[in-house]
């Protein structure tokens, strides 16, 4: 097997995990978004927001990819910003998906092995592997969304095997 063909199945799997996100949110409406496990953490929508804001601040605003309406959803989880709602996490878990597919899709192995750096204004400048951000936005997915499995089924809700 090939370097590609195992980066293939690797992604494979990041999106199977996407399908079952995606299936998790499929019907929650805009009230059920504002449930919490416990009142000091995030609400299930705070929960989404989070998640497709970090995809799409590191592939667009980190790795320069996709376009500057990325830039608008990496914004939805800073402070003061007005929660999405249901329909609009939706679409933001679908769009942010298909910059990461399209972005893994694009690059070598080769291209996950290059330094590049922060493109934030007003920050510091950071740089980083490019490898290294496609992980980190993985496990940060893995992560939330078994907060979002373990949420939903403790309020009764349908589950995503995930």
């Amino acid at each position: 097997m090939g370097e590609r063909d195992a980066l293939e199945v690797f992604y494979s799997g990041w999106a199977s995990y996407q399908e079952a996100l995606s299936a998790a949110a499929a019907t929650l409406t805009d009230e059920q978004l504002q449930l919490r496990a416990a009142p000091h953490l995030r609400s299930v929508g705070e929960l989404l927001t989070h998640l497709v804001a970090v995809r799409a601040g590191w592939f667009r605003g980190d790795l320069g990819m996709g376009g500057d309406e990325f830039l608008g959803i990496a914004r939805w989880d800073e402070p003061g910003a007005a929660a999405p709602t249901a329909d609009e996490l939706r679409a933001g878990l679908a769009s942010t998906w298909r910059l990461v597919h399209q972005s893994l899709d694009s690059w070598t192995p080769d291209d996950l092995t290059e330094t590049v750096h922060s493109a934030w204004p007003g920050q510091e400048d950071e740089t980083y592997v490019r490898g290294w951000v496609v992980y980190h936005v993985l496990e940060h997915d893995l992560h939330h969304g078994g907060e979002l499995g373990y949420m939903l089924g403790m309020h009764g809700l349908p589950t995503p095997r995930i």
